[in-house]
């Protein structure tokens, strides 16, 4: 019983991340200029579903090349994006990865500041 519990929590964390990772992705999406397009009707759900959920793909539509990104789950929507627009996209991804390596760059060098040697010895270790 306490195996099955932990079991269902690890799979509720795992969900959890993995929608907190989606909403961050298509907050960036929409930054970058992507349309969103709800999957307001049976038939649009259902084209919706036979895409690759929560991944950027290259799809061709009269003759231009569109970005779409499928959410079948949290939003039940598409987001859908030029060229330009996926352009865009990379950079904001790219200056986001760029500004967490240096939020934990001044992280590590803060704690590499502190004199841990003042605190000894700590009971509790």
């Amino acid at each position: 019983m306490v195996a099955l519990v932990g079991v269902v929590i690890a799979l509720g964390g795992c969900a959890t991340i993995r929608r907190h990772a989606t909403l961050d992705t298509e907050q960036v999406l929409a930054a970058a200029g992507f349309l969103m397009k709800l999957g307001d009707t049976p038939e649009k759900l259902a084209s919706l579903r036979a895409l690759p959920p929560r991944t950027l793909v290259p799809q061709s539509r009269a003759g231009r090349l569109y970005y779409v990104y499928a959410d079948p789950e949290t939003c039940r929507c598409l987001y859908v994006g030029t060229e330009a627009q996926y352009q865009e996209y990379q950079r904001l991804v790219l200056a986001q990865r760029r500004a967490d390596e240096e939020l934990m760059a001044a992280q590590d060098n803060l704690s590499a500041t502190l004199n841990w040697g003042i605190w000894d010895p700590w009971p509790w270790f």
